[in-house]
């Protein structure tokens, strides 16, 4: 026997006769004509093989398969509700849970601003985060452990939806005590004069900065190569040398003392964007913490336009509100 026939209709109106005793009062509380009420009465005894009333010209009575019948349909209605009442919670952005992957800087420095306002918009959702590298954040996305991912990734990557947030140029960090104080654009050619504070080589930023050298036509020579973009910040600070970095580093530098200028001749940009995995639909609490990515990232941008283009963006412009 299959129970495919069996709707939560009849269901509803087995138990709306179970708690009435009555096939008129039972139809009012459905919603529905008598005649229809009946029907599905019927149509549900027809499939399961027995009849669930005994039917007089008074009374309505419940066969014992109708007495037992009730106890596992009240079960199924009720966990049903429960189910739809949970997945309604999920809609309403009631319940729910983001895992977001993004690179160790921006999750230092942007994330936590994004995930206060985040939770105290919606305080019954939480957020999973994943502070790791590039290649990381891919297989994050692309196999389920992550929602979403933030940063720059090479086009066409495989099995993975790109959504555009910002260009975000390469600007100059310095020691803001230094010979460069005040400064608030450079051209590529006067970093031949100071000490170079390098990403070492799997860093895509090290690649731009490369790239930076060989147009200006000076050669790239770091005087110190660390893995981490805080590591880097720390080092300027320390008046060790200066470093190209993207403009969102400023927000790490706040209570620094390092100064930054824009870098010229020529301008290095990057796109940051949000990936997805390609075909997977996001739940309603991963889009909206998208959203709020996407609108923080770019109003931190001066006047809404690209990062770190005007000489000498400070880190004002990088505040969420």
């Amino acid at each position: 026997m299959t129970l495919r026939n069996i709707s939560i209709r009849q269901l509803e109106a087995f138990m709306a006769v179970m708690e009435t005793g009555n096939f008129t009062r039972a139809a009012e509380r459905c919603g529905i004509t008598q005649p229809s009420l009946s029907q599905a009465i019927r149509e549900l005894e027809a499939e399961l093989g027995l009849p669930l009333f005994n039917r007089t010209t008074r009374r309505v009575e419940p066969t014992a398969a109708g007495v037992e019948f009730a106890e596992d349909a009240a079960k199924i209605l009720d966990d049903l509700e429960r189910s739809v009442a949970s997945v309604r919670d999920l809609a309403l952005l009631k319940r729910g849970r983001v895992r977001v992957a993004l690179p160790p800087l921006l999750a230092a420095s942007v994330l936590p601003e994004i995930v206060a306002r985040f939770q105290r918009d919606h305080p019954g959702l939480t957020v999973d985060i994943a502070d790791v590298g590039t290649d990381q954040i891919l297989d994050h996305v692309r196999h389920g452990r992550a929602d979403i991912g933030i940063g720059t990734f090479a086009p066409g990557e495989d099995g993975i939806a790109s959504t555009h947030i910002m260009r975000d140029h390469l600007v100059l960090l310095y020691p803001a005590a230094g010979p460069l104080a005040g400064i608030t654009s450079l051209p590529w050619q006067a970093l031949a004069e100071h000490p170079l504070i390098a990403l070492r080589r799997e860093s895509g930023i090290r690649r731009l900065v490369e790239a930076g050298h060989e147009e200006a036509r000076i050669p790239f020579r770091p005087a110190f190569e660390v893995h981490q973009i805080l590591s880097a910040i720390a080092m300027v600070e320390a008046g060790l040398g200066v470093a190209v970095l993207p403009t969102y580093a400023l927000l790490s530098a706040r209570a620094r003392t390092v100064g930054s200028a824009a870098l010229i001749e020529p301008e290095i940009s990057r796109e940051v964007v949000q990936i997805t995995a390609a075909g997977r639909t996001l739940t309603p609490a991963a889009h909206a913490f998208a959203d709020l990515v996407r609108t923080v990232l770019r109003r931190s941008t001066r006047g809404g336009g690209t990062v770190g283009r005007a000489a000498g963006a400070g880190t004002e412009g990088w505040r969420g509100d």
